[in-house]
């Protein structure tokens, strides 16, 4: 397919118009009494109207048919999408997955929204505060069927397999060490073209955001101008067997009848957009003296919680970078954390667990649950050799992190079937080093 455009910059006021009906933006006004082309106009808010102007979202869609114009919503098979976090009792044990075994096409055709597996979560979707982790597994393109989210936002981040995303601002393709967020509302379907597995934060009642950067300065970390959007594109097209709208409200599936493709929208202008990060692009920073810079120093996006400085949900990358401090463990330390933290991987290999954390896996170590380097990784990195080196070269290992305490679903710790029995055994053989009658440490000869 044809390169696809888009433009550039995190949070923008934006206008777009489909280059086959030029001029199809109104000027000087949002709702005219007739909208060029005959278009009807529809705004999507992603703010209350009264928010202030820097947090205020909205857009306005000039469409050739509004989306209300559908039949009924009906509850649909819920699949294993789920908001209960009380299905099971609460597991506080360190908890690692194996890769999540995608559906073969050959014996099963799944689609985006079909192979969405929730796997941990926490908070009330009907009162805006929370989360959730989802694993999306599937082998086939959703075709005459898209989606939208009234309970949230979903950040995707696909570990295999190439997604290409239909949205009503537009096209998007999204590959293994990219990311997307398609904000609360917007209704989306995704092609695939191999079997395909990927990850889903979703916060509830919040957007997505830069972290601030206080003293670090105007640049660093994430970019703006290196996050993209789409340009409209529309197809005018009906669907004689009718096209499907699913919907998850209240943390339920609905779906719905409508006789044309939802991507009608042949211009648009505003800050409420989905949009999507190269990973490769993150300015790292991280300490050249002594020691570790926190976790939090790899923070992508945040979506913020009522209190300064908490997020309901970071989204963290450990991305290939130089190590160069001195007289420091290079490896992660030993750490028990008042945060959930739910890692997983998208290629290569994580320093700190070399085996047994895998690409399409993940883990979760909860709230003062103590983890840390296995036993390899602490011997190796308490002996080696302190000079300037790289790491996590080809690999690409991330984070979601929140200050809520997350439980597991049925599917998560039963039904999948990928939970990693002996994981625990992998800290089994640290053994003491204690020397209580020499103070000075045997460092690396």
């Amino acid at each position: 397919m044809a390169t696809l455009q888009y433009i550039s910059g995190f949070g923008n006021e934006c206008a777009s118009e489909d280059p086959r009906c030029p001029g199809a933006l109104p000027e000087g006004q949002n709702n005219p009494q007739v909208c060029p082309y005959n278009l009807y106009a529809e705004q999507l808010s992603g703010s209350a109207f009264t928010c202030p102007r820097s947090t205020n979202k909205r857009s306005w869609l000039y469409r050739i048919l509004p989306s209300v114009s559908h039949k009924p919503f009906e509850s649909t098979d819920q699949g294993h999408v789920t908001n209960n976090w009380d299905e099971v009792d609460p597991d506080p044990n360190q908890l690692r997955w194996k890769p999540f075994e995608i559906p073969k096409a050959s014996q099963k055709k799944v689609d985006f929204v079909s192979g969405l597996h929730t796997l941990c979560g926490a908070g009330d979707i009907r009162s805006n505060n929370g989360l959730a982790v989802h694993i999306f597994l599937c082998n086939t393109s959703m075709g005459d069927r898209c989606f939208y989210n009234s309970d949230g936002d979903f950040l995707i981040v696909p570990q295999k397999g190439k997604l290409l995303i239909y949205t009503e601002f537009g096209k998007m393709i999204v590959q293994p060490n990219e990311i997307c967020v398609i904000q609360r509302g917007m209704r989306f379907s995704v092609d695939v073209f191999e079997e395909t597995r990927g990850y889903i934060l979703e916060v509830y009642g919040v957007h997505f955001e830069l972290p601030d950067l206080g003293p670090i300065g105007a640049n660093g970390l994430a970019n703006p101008r290196d996050f993209l959007i789409p340009v409209a594109w529309y197809e005018d097209r009906q669907v004689p067997g009718g096209y499907t709208v699913i919907n998850k409200y209240q943390g339920k599936l609905f779906a719905a009848k409508q006789n044309v493709s939802p991507f009608n929208v042949v211009a648009w202008h505003g800050n409420y957009t989905p949009y999507k990060y190269n990973l490769e692009n993150f300015m790292v920073i991280n300490a050249v003296a002594y020691d570790h810079a926190d976790p939090s120093i790899f923070t992508v996006l945040t979506a913020k919680s009522l209190r300064p400085g908490v997020a309901i949900a970071d989204f963290v990358i450990f991305p290939p970078r130089w190590g160069v401090a001195d007289r420091t463990f290079f490896c992660c330390y030993c750490y028990r954390n008042c945060m959930s933290e739910f890692m997983g991987l998208i290629k290569g290999h994580y320093e700190a667990k070399e085996g047994g954390f895998l690409p399409g896996g993940g883990s979760l170590h909860s709230i003062m649950t103590p983890h840390g380097p296995d036993a390899e990784c602490f011997e190796k990195a308490s002996k080696a050799k302190l000079v300037p080196e790289r790491i996590a070269d080809g690999t690409m290992a991330f984070m979601f992190e929140s200050s809520l305490s997350m439980a597991v679903t049925k599917w998560g710790l039963k039904t999948s079937h990928c939970l990693d029995d002996n994981y625990y055994k992998c800290w089994e053989p640290l053994k003491s080093h204690f020397t209580p009658n020499s103070r000075s440490p045997a460092g690396p000869k």
